[in-house]
């Protein structure tokens, strides 16, 4: 009596038939892999656009509100709203004391180049390892497919050289062909579900980023957060307010 099954497939392939396999196996463990890393990373960063939004605009002072988001706040902080406040920070001390072709910028554009290219940077993580998961979705099911198609034709030849072909000969073969399309679907599946998941969860990532360099750009330019009432021009303190030229008439010129 022929056993059939995956453990047969390997004992009776050949070297593609393994190949085509341990191709299987790499693939769906590098997009478990990417999966799983991918969703600590969301989470982590979800908690973090907590705190942004509950402790950060809540705080007395800017420097609180940076301890509040954690202690390795750096412009390269693996807290991308910690990198964004400091990066905003630094942007405008820098516009304001150094000497340099950015310093004939205006201070509003300056500040939104600056924290544009932080958003882009975590953008960029954030999409890291995506491509891979696009990759096994896409390819997965068609080194299945192969693998079926060359074990087929393998079964074929075997029936071509016993000269009959009964029932069994036929559909234990073949069965064991067919078991290589569903590995290759069991790899893509998951691949294609965790990408589309990953997407649209960076998705609202970078919606949260987005609002919280705005918030920062508002603070920086106009030292208050923006609001429908708020005007997007400077603060103009009293020690920096043009002199008031009286009129002739009130001196009493005529």
């Amino acid at each position: 009596m022929q056993h059939y099954g995956m453990e047969n497939v390997w004992e009776q392939g050949d070297v593609v038939t393994r190949g085509i396999v341990l191709a299987l196996i790499v693939l769906a463990l590098l997009s478990w892999t990417v999966i799983a890393l991918k969703l600590w990373d969301v989470v982590r960063v979800r908690r973090m656009t907590r705190d942004a939004e509950r402790l950060f605009w809540h705080s007395d002072s800017f420097h609180e509100g940076l301890e509040k988001l954690g202690d390795e706040a750096s412009p390269s902080s693996s807290n991308p709203f910690a990198a964004l406040a400091l990066t905003g920070h630094e942007a405008a001390d820098h516009h304001r004391t150094l000497i340099h072709l950015h310093g004939r910028l205006n201070m509003s554009d300056w500040i939104a180049r600056c924290l544009g290219e932080t958003v882009d940077e975590t953008a960029s993580d954030l999409q890291r390892g995506l491509a891979m998961l696009a990759s096994i979705g896409s390819t997965g099911p068609f080194v299945g497919l192969f693998g079926t198609v060359w074990g087929i034709y393998h079964a074929l030849l075997a029936i071509g050289v016993a000269g009959e072909a009964r029932v069994d000969q036929v559909a234990g073969p073949i069965g064991e062909s067919l078991i290589m399309t569903a590995c290759g679907l069991f790899v893509a599946i998951p691949a294609v579900l965790g990408y589309n998941a990953l997407t649209r969860a960076n998705a609202a990532i970078l919606t949260s980023l987005n609002r919280f360099s705005h918030a920062l750009h508002a603070y920086f330019v106009t030292g208050s957060l923006a609001s429908p009432g708020t005007t997007m021009g400077p603060q103009v303190t009293p020690d920096d307010a043009p002199p008031v030229q009286a009129d002739d008439s009130e001196l009493g010129l005529q």
